[in-house]
């Protein structure tokens, strides 16, 4: 696509990135057909094709619209057109530099400035949103219906492993996850202490900066991110150096694998962004390698059906298929895929607060999908896919490591 970019982003780096990307689209057409907003709207500007033309046009000093920013904004940014596309186009990265010049651009209406000024302050505060979190449980019976919806149930962790192991990963608290579903961290250390692999929570990390970054604060979420770099870093070298570390949420591991990307302009952090980007691993890139000490130990211990829900940040955000249903089906596990499992659940992020309309409408459509399979329980591997399908059903919603965590339980009981 041949381009002709405005001055005030010509030669900058996001300019040089937003130009590379545009012109590598050829404009096939391919991404629209697998693209969950354009299947419910069915306009061409709520597809990655019209979005991209959208994009170009701001770039090169079309005047930008509030219609131009919802455009933008009911993308969930679940790049399944990436996975689609022929010609690599990193639409996801064209998206954020679009974004933010909008953001630039268009003032938002004052109760949307304060909606998602609530979003990007309290969410990755865990000290702000788990107390908030746990009020609203508390006083469930109170609210309507639409609202207990949206509250998960009380959760509680079980205990973390106290075994010492020569081998030693780290694994991210995250900020909404401890609060959501607070047994998915301690139910990977257990499985990892079963195969000999200490799992460390480093005190001073927190929120992986996704949240913000998608929200517009883009500064603010390179803020969470180096503050993640600094609480890692010790960990990295010398005696009892981690292996990896470990994203038991898709949605964190996709952006914390950006991180060389997105601090490769900051001459102090570049070089650690990248290497902490090295390190980072889904939890279902780590535990096939303990497949078969998982198999001896799980024989014959989970004949069960689940439905299987691929996250977007998983199977297109870090193009990773097939390994969490490969591990459940070598220890035993009916494992389903749904019909057109590519598609979105609608959650993304916050994208289920903020455009809650085309949220539930893609989490009813893929619920359906996923009770065609005939399982009892779903499994995931993102706690935001899992809080928002919960909403929607009865049917149990757990990660995928819960499974495995149960059946390790049953056996020492």
């Amino acid at each position: 696509m041949q381009t002709n970019l405005a001055d005030f982003i010509k030669n900058s780096r996001d300019g040089d990135a937003a130009e590379a990307i545009l012109r590598a689209c050829v404009h096939c057409g391919f991404c629209t057909a697998t693209c969950p907003t354009y299947q419910l709207l069915g306009d061409e500007l709520d597809g990655p094709r019209g979005r991209i033309y959208l994009i170009k046009q701001v770039l090169e000093g079309a005047p930008v619209t509030a219609k131009t920013q919802s455009h933008l904004d009911r993308c969930l940014t679940c790049r399944s057109c990436e996975t689609t596309c022929p010609s690599g186009v990193q639409y996801g990265r064209l998206l954020d530099i679009g974004r933010k010049v909008v953001e630039q651009r268009v003032r938002r209406p004052l109760a949307e400035r304060f909606r998602r000024f609530v979003l990007k302050e309290g969410l990755p505060r865990p000290w702000l949103f788990t107390p908030a979190l746990r009020a609203g449980q508390l006083l469930r019976p109170l609210l309507s219906k639409p609202m207990q919806d949206k509250l998960p149930r009380l959760g509680w962790a079980g205990r973390w492993p106290t075994r010492a192991h020569a081998r030693r990963m780290l694994v991210l608290a995250g900020c909404a996850q401890p609060a959501l579903a607070p047994n998915i961290n301690a139910a990977a250390a257990r499985v990892l202490d079963a195969v000999g692999v200490q799992l460390i929570v480093a005190p001073k990390a927190g929120c992986c900066g996704a949240l913000r970054h998608h929200l517009n604060a883009q500064e603010a979420a390179l803020d969470d991110m180096r503050r993640n770099i600094d609480a890692w870093w010790p960990y990295v070298f010398g005696a009892g150096a981690i292996e990896a570390i470990v994203m038991t949420a898709s949605g964190c591991g996709v952006t914390v694998k950006e991180y060389g990307h997105l601090l490769a302009h900051d001459g102090a952090y570049a070089a650690k962004a990248r290497r902490i980007s090295e390190l980072t691993r889904d939890l279902s890139e780590v535990l096939p390698a303990f497949e078969a000490e998982l198999v001896e130990q799980l024989a014959g211990r989970m004949a069960q059906r689940v439905a299987y829900h691929p996250p977007c940040t998983l199977q297109h955000g870090q193009q990773i298929r097939g390994k969490v249903e490969g591990l459940l089906r070598a220890v035993g596990v009916d494992v389903r895929l749904c019909a057109d499992s590519h598609l979105c659940c609608g959650s993304a992020g916050t994208y289920s607060i903020l455009q809650e309309e085309l949220a539930l409408q893609l989490r009813d459509r893929k619920l359906a999908a996923l009770a065609d399979t005939g399982a009892a329980t779903i499994v995931s591997a993102n706690v935001g896919c899992q809080v928002h399908l919960q909403s929607g059903t009865e049917t149990p919603v757990r990660h995928w490591i819960e499974l495995i965590d149960s059946a390790l339980a049953a056996r020492g009981a």
